[in-house]
């Protein structure tokens, strides 16, 4: 018994030392991740660029593309715009001309609504094409097939 007591004196004079944690708290973690999750959630659709037209569908897969191309839009009534921009039809060369010497060589995309006059569309490309612009690409809507085709 005498070794017992011993063992006790010496736990009762030594100091007490606390056992380290061995679980991380992730509660800071998922609150920050959730606050993310709402911001880009919240910000992702307002990243879309563009006037909002009804485009024509068509089966060809979507190119990729590595910087942000530049879109010339005709809206229903005729309407051109050059991205967000509203532009009169004698202005829009002269705007991309200004673009394109500050080093833009990318492709540049005409989106005209489907209801807008064949002749309209053509005109503007026309006009593109006339000032040298050689990169034109047409942005159609991708079709979504129909639950019952089968091919």
């Amino acid at each position: 018994m005498a070794g017992g007591v011993a063992h006790t004196a010496s736990r009762g004079r030594g100091r007490m030392r606390r056992r380290a944690m061995a679980e991380i708290n992730v509660t800071p973690f998922v609150d920050v991740m959730l606050v993310l999750l709402i911001v880009f959630m919240v910000t992702a659709p307002l990243l879309t660029v563009g006037v909002p037209v009804d485009l024509p569908k068509t089966r060809a897969p979507a190119l990729g593309q590595d910087k942000e191309p530049l879109s010339i839009t005709i809206a229903k009534d005729g309407t051109i715009f050059l991205q967000k921009l509203k532009v009169p039809q004698d202005e829009l060369v002269p705007k991309l001309t200004a673009i394109s010497h500050n080093g833009y060589d990318q492709r540049i995309f005409v989106r005209g609504d489907q209801t807008v006059n064949y002749g309209k569309v053509m005109e503007v490309m026309g006009m593109l094409s006339a000032a040298g612009f050689t990169h034109i690409g047409l942005v159609t809507d991708a079709v979504r097939p129909k639950p019952d085709d089968q091919r």
